[in-house]
This record gives structure tokens, sequence and C-alpha cells, in this order.
């Protein structure tokens, strides 16, 4: 069996906006021995604006994202997925990778028109170290030294708790660095509790995950909410409406079924709009902590017999009306997103169809008329929108001078314009001045972003009146 560890240093927190700067990965064998690694960067996209916090974070000035001679960002994902392709099958690792990193290569990819789900299809499978360390601070916990934060509370920040446990190597917030912290604190589990090891290698594979949750008489889910495991006996009730393949709906256990049944329809739609709910979502494709209820200790049956649970999850199985009842009321309860508001939040709304991937497949080995001719013919309005906007950033010169003009109205307004997804020039200064007046400037790197920033903002309102004046001329 082959992981893939890796992490990603990023522009920021808003997944989809934001994008990947420095990429590290690391190949082992099943006993974790290092069998290669790959690192590249990327120099900064024109209309994403980094920030601030994570420029001190990551200790980045400008300059070395606006440098020349680093790859583009389309040239970065390209490569870095050639190596991965190259890697797979394995399962791939990151530390908190399932909530960001992993969002974040899926649009790198997205929005370079390749498929986004690398790291879960084609045999591929994922988790996430996070959880693992949270797994074993609750299932074995001698294992791992967990570090205290200024609050006094548990922290599972990676820095803190790979020093806590002898395993800090070089400064934190790189990717290289990172991605060996995370090897280490894998190691040191597998090594001091096999049994956490193989649960979360096993829960790794999507099918595993739906086999064990459509299978067993009750389980037991473990969650993890700011640091702190919460063990919850549950049965799968049947996949969720919104994601057939990806969620089971769980009840849990140690509700009263009795009472349950003889709600009115209104006030099951109460009962399951509580926060936390009686039914609780399962993803299995995101390596969830699962016990079998034979397996689970006194503290996660809270002291009931495993077997009491067992008859009330075979109640519930065999009774189809009822599963029924609570799937659909816990789908009225819970309405799902299903607009998207921007390109970036097309990500989730299903694969191109046969004549897409024809077309995005041909986008990358033609030239850039041909694969702009290409992108303008998708059927999907999102990738459509990348693709031009790729080939605008990449060869800006082969883009007709009327599409030219309305994507450079577009990325002029990302950059002045504030939406609730965005980050513009000026927010960026603000942001600036008020780490400045804190002393917040640990690498010393926000003074020389102010100034880049400033005259950023000039050039783009004279840009921006360009474009006003006259429409497509200007271009």
């Amino acid at each position: 069996m082959t992981f893939v560890f890796y992490d990603t240093e990023t522009t920021g927190l808003r997944i989809g906006f934001d994008q990947i700067v420095h990429f590290a990965a690391i190949k082992t064998d099943n006993d974790l021995n290092e069998i290669e690694r790959f690192e590249i960067r990327s120099r900064l996209l024109p209309y994403v604006i980094p920030h601030p916090k994570a420029l001190v974070t990551n200790g980045l000035p400008i300059d070395k994202l606006i440098d020349r001679s680093l790859p583009s960002h389309y040239q970065m994902v390209r490569q870095l997925r050639r190596r991965l392709l190259e890697w797979s099958p394995a399962i791939f690792v990151g530390f908190n990778s399932i909530r960001f990193d992993e969002e974040m290569l899926r649009q790198a990819l997205f929005q370079t028109l390749h498929p986004a789900y690398l790291t879960n299809t084609s045999q591929n499978c994922r988790a996430d170290a996070m959880g693992l360390a949270l797994s074993a601070s609750a299932l074995a916990p001698d294992v791992l030294e967990i570090p205290l934060s200024d609050t006094g509370r548990p922290t599972f920040r990676l820095e803190k708790l790979a020093a806590a446990n002898g395993i800090a190597i070089g400064e934190s917030h790189n990717a290289v660095t990172d991605t060996l912290s995370t090897l280490g604190l894998c190691r040191l589990i597998k090594g001091e509790a096999p049994d956490v090891w193989q649960r979360f290698v096993r829960f790794s594979k999507k099918a595993t995950v739906s086999q064990f949750v459509d299978d067993e008489d009750g389980f037991v889910l473990t969650e993890f909410y700011a640091n702190e495991a919460y063990h919850t006996p549950v049965v799968s009730l049947g996949p969720d409406p919104t994601a057939t393949s990806t969620r089971r709906l769980c009840l849990r256990l140690d509700v009263s079924i009795d009472h349950l049944t003889r709600l009115s329809d209104e006030e099951l739609q109460a009962e399951l709009s509580k926060k936390p709910s009686p039914v609780r979502s399962v993803r299995t494709n995101a390596a969830p902590t699962l016990t079998a209820l034979f397996d689970a200790t006194e503290e996660m049956l809270g002291s009931r017999p495993f077997d009491e649970f067992e008859d009330i999850a075979r109640r519930i199985k065999d009774d189809q009306a009822l599963k029924d009842r609570l799937i659909t009321t816990y789908d009225i309860a819970h309405p799902q997103l299903r607009t998207a508001a921007m390109p970036e939040h097309n990500i989730h709304t299903g694969f191109p169809d046969d004549d897409d991937a024809y077309r995005l497949a041909s986008f990358h080995k033609a030239s850039w008329p041909e694969a702009l001719q290409l992108a303008m013919e998708l059927s999907h309005e999102g990738l459509r929108t990348f693709g031009s906007r790729l080939v605008y950033c990449e060869a800006r010169s082969q883009v007709p001078q009327d599409l030219r003009h309305e994507i450079e109205c577009e990325l002029m307004d990302r950059l002045t314009v504030e939406t609730p997804w965005g980050f513009t020039l000026q927010q960026a200064i603000s942001e600036i001045d008020d780490l400045l007046a804190q002393r917040r400037d640990r690498n010393g790197v926000l003074e020389g972003y102010r100034k880049y920033l400033s005259e950023r903002e000039q050039k783009v309102a004279v840009r921006r009146a360009q474009l006003r004046s006259s429409p497509v001329n200007a271009a």
C-alpha cells in the first residue's frame, strides 16, 4: 500500500478564491518509509490578493510571490497533478486536509480544467491526520502528548502537536516541513497505537465506510468539536437524499424511538432541526471515526450495555416506514444550498458530460487559440469562465479584444468591489494597517506588501477608467 503525505501553503483561507502557492508531497511505502518527495511553488495569479495574515504566517514577502521565474499557477497544477497521478493509487494524507487542503487542491484542479477529485477516485483514498491525532487522544490517550493553548485548552495545531511529541522539523507553515511533521505523527501513532492506525487506514476507503455503516447493527460515531471527542451510538437510516453516494443519515440510539414516532410531522421537523440533531450525517468519503458497538469502551457507550443499543438498532433497521419518514423530514429540516453564486461555487454541481470531458482533455494539448475555442464550446458555464480566464492569464495576446475586455472588467472588479466572497486591494491595505498597529508583523513582510498594494491600486484605478471609457478598443 502506498501513502502520499502532502501539505499546501496558500494566500488565504477563502476556498475557491485564494490559491496554492507552495505544494509539497512525500510518497511512502506501507511501513511509512519515504520513497520519493516532490515540491513546487507558484507565482501569484493576477486577480488574487493574498491576505496579510497569510503572508505573516508563511513568512512570504510579496516579491517571492510575483517572481517571474516561478511557474504560473497553471504550470504548477499541471506538474503536481502529473506527479500525483504517477504515485497513484495511494492513500492521500494531510493535516486538517479534508476541510481545507483537499478543497484547495480540488479548486486548483477544477479551475485549471482538470478532473477535481484526484485523491478519491481511480482507486485513490484520502484520510486526515488531524482526525487520526484526535482519535488517538480519545482511544489511546497515552500515545500522544497533547499541548495546551494559551487559554489552557488542548490544542491540535500541527506545529504545537509535533513539537510536544518531539517531531518538530524546521520552521512551521512551510509545505515541506509540515508534510514531514504530519508523516512523523503518523509514524508515532502507527507504532504506539496500531489499532487506531489500522482503523484510520481502513476507513480511508469510502466503500469500506459505506459497507460498515450499512451493515452494522449500530456503531459508535466519534465526532470532534473544539478538540474534544464526542461519542454517539447510532444506526444508519440510509443514504442522504442530497448526496446519496457520499453521505449516510444515522439516528442516535440514545433517544426515545417511541417519542419520535408519536410526534406529528411538524413536531418531528422541529425535533430534527435541533442542535445537536438526533439525526447525524456521516460523510463516507471523509475518513470518519467509527467503532463497532462490541468494540466500544464503557465511556463511549455511556456505561450502557452494547447489546441494549444493538436491540434498538435492529428495531429501527426493521422499520422501513420510520426510516423513510426520518430521512424525508430531516431533508426538509435541513435545506441544501443548490444555487451557485460564482463559478467557483460550481465545483460540486456534477461531472462534465462526455462532450465536455473530451474538450477538457483536448484543451491541455492544443495551441492557445485552439484551447480557447474548446473552452468556449464547453456546456458547463463555470468551466467556460475558467477556460477563458486561464488562456487570458497564460497567453493574453491570443484572446480576442471583446473577450479580453470582458475578462479584464471582471478581474478589475474582483480587485476593487467588495463582495461576500472577495477580498479587495483596499481591504488588504486596511488589514495591514491594523496588523502593523498591533505590532503583528513578526516576519517583516507587511511594509513591502503595503507598498505593492498601494501601487497596484493606482494602476488598477487607471485601467478601470480606460475600460469604462473605451469598452472594447482599450484592450
